[in-house]
């Protein structure tokens, strides 16, 4: 897409799964569905999917059918964890791109025909922590 208002960004791995849990599974590919998000992820649908927001009102929209994470942020945390793509629950790792930086509304270009619109930060949560012990502070903790 050439449209000025559609930044690129290098994918390096993509991930789903079908069942909820923290990680998710990297495959050789994924399909997004205008609308709805990753095909065949837990997480894909017009309302809420995450366990917390749809118990509070699962008719709310779903503003996280698709999440991102830099793969920078793996290099950051090797001074302390080992953390690879998906173990986080990212479906993209991108690369040469900083998400911390976009605005909401930003349009990201993945692959050829893939544009999908930023909708805004997700904060970590406590659960990180199971994954490894103090990887939610060292996640919050960014130069």
């Amino acid at each position: 897409m050439t449209d000025e208002n559609v930044m690129s960004s290098l994918v390096s791995s993509v991930s789903c799964d079908a069942a909820h849990g923290f990680s998710k599974r990297v495959k050789p590919l994924i399909r997004l569905i205008a609308g709805f998000g990753v095909e065949g992820d837990v997480h894909m649908g017009r309302t809420v999917k995450h366990r917390y927001g749809a118990a509070q009102d699962a008719t709310h929209p779903n503003l996280r059918q698709v999440h991102l994470i830099h793969e920078e942020l793996f290099d950051e945390l090797s001074r302390g964890f080992s953390v690879l793509p998906s173990e986080l629950g990212e479906n993209v790792t991108t690369h040469g791109i900083d998400l911390l930086a976009l605005r909401v509304a930003t349009l990201l270009s993945l692959g050829d025909e893939a544009v999908i619109e930023g909708t805004g930060l997700r904060g970590p949560c406590a659960q990180i922590n199971r994954l490894q012990p103090g990887l939610l502070k060292a996640v919050l903790d960014r130069d």
